[in-house]
């Protein structure tokens, strides 16, 4: 039967890579005809090193201000205050610069800006609200009006796509929102920027790339031209990420996990969901603070060995991309993620069995866990698949 399908590219002007930040950002700001720059950055990044600092020389006078101190997992009460402080700005272009967190409160605080919010009460209209039988309510509403410029110095690469999860820190519950308008102008992929990363938050955050590769080849909807993003990101970030762990000043290694990790976003960004590792994981942060890279780390080995009986076709492709055909796709991730020095266990990242009834309850409402290769039927098989974590 001949194959159909579309792919919808995103709304993303450019990405560049392999020149210093302040320079290509200070260039993107006179492309828009930016006049009021707001920064928002990585408390850390901005007091620990002269990134942040060498991106607003190089804007000049164009700086309007500048937020920082941002918690994981992009809370309500963190957009709705960096947005306040951007209107007083008279912001017309959001620069971001640090982890998905920074990008992330970036995209919401344009939305906010663009609607005037100004409580955490009123971004709830704006949430996609998911149905018990998967189906999402996405609210129709105008995007951002303003650009924005991303400096990534991890590799989740939240800043790929047009969707963005907030935490509601009263329930807690991370929840998504979506517009086209809400990805980022252009990203800058900047290896010297990211020397500065900690080395648990870069390598778990290459685990989280790894694993957009890894759920894209084996989702169902995956197609040719996924596959080939996929395919070249996992060869590029299981190499490079082995080599920073060896060097970890290589600043070629750290821009070939760069380029990994915007790679293994193309499946996400086209429309291809994702699984089970990747929306147990949203909830594990939301509701238990778990860093994001570290619940690819301690899911998707177990979530691959869930699907190996549906999934082997596909999971065989991932091992042969990993270098290793004769070994199981579940093992080399875990092999990997161990090497690394990274959590493997729940346990590790302080999530026992008390937490899974309240965990496989909200992973029930997660698209990518309802979208999985092998279907989750139940509470029961999140359940399942927890306790195999432990």
């Amino acid at each position: 039967m001949t194959q159909a399908g579309q792919i919808e590219f995103s709304r993303m002007q450019r990405v560049v890579w392999g020149r210093p930040a302040a320079e290509v950002v200070a260039e993107e700001a006179g492309r828009l005809g930016a006049k009021r720059v707001f920064l928002i950055v990585s408390r850390t990044l901005n007091r620990e090193s002269d990134v942040v600092s060498e991106i607003g020389r190089g804007l000049g006078n164009r700086v309007a201000g500048l937020f920082e101190g941002i918690p994981a997992h992009v809370h309500r009460e963190t957009v709705i205050a960096a947005a306040r402080d951007a209107r007083a700005a008279k912001a017309d272009l959001i620069v971001t610069v640090g982890g998905s967190s920074a990008s992330g409160v970036g995209k919401m605080a344009r939305l906010a800006l663009a609607h005037g919010l100004e409580t955490v009460d009123d971004m709830e209209p704006f949430r996609t609200v998911v149905q018990p039988d998967g189906t999402r309510t996405r609210p129709e509403f105008r995007g951002p009006d303003i650009g924005q410029v991303a400096v990534p110095t991890t590799l989740s690469g939240g800043e790929y796509y047009h969707y963005q999860g907030s935490t509601d820190t009263r329930i807690p519950e991370k929840q998504g929102y979506e517009h086209p308008d809400m990805i980022p102008t252009s990203v800058v992929l900047d290896p010297w920027a990211a020397l500065h990363t900690p080395e648990w938050l870069w390598f778990s955050t290459g685990i989280r790339a790894v694993d957009h590769a890894v759920e894209g080849l084996c989702a169902p909807g995956a197609n040719a031209y996924t596959d080939a993003m996929n395919l070249q990101a996992l060869k590029l970030l299981a190499r490079s990420l082995a080599a920073s762990k060896a060097a970890p000043g290589d600043v070629d290694a750290r821009l070939e996990s760069q380029l990994g990790a915007w790679m293994s976003m193309a499946g996400v960004t086209a429309g291809v969901r994702v699984g089970a590792s990747h929306g147990i994981g949203h909830v594990l942060g939301g509701a238990c603070d778990v860093p994001h890279g570290y619940t690819s780390c301690v899911m998707l080995a177990p979530v691959l060995r869930w699907n190996r009986q549906t999934g082997g076709e596909r999971q065989q492709v991932v091992s042969e991309a990993m270098g290793q055909p004769d070994r199981p796709a579940a093992d080399l991730v875990a092999d990997l993620v161990a090497r690394l020095g990274l959590p493997t266990r729940l346990g590790d990242v302080g999530v026992g069995p008390d937490r899974f009834p309240e965990i496989a309850e909200q992973a029930m409402r997660e698209p990518f866990v309802l979208a999985n290769p092998r279907p989750v039927r139940s509470i029961g098989d999140v359940l399942e698949i927890l306790h195999s974590a432990l």
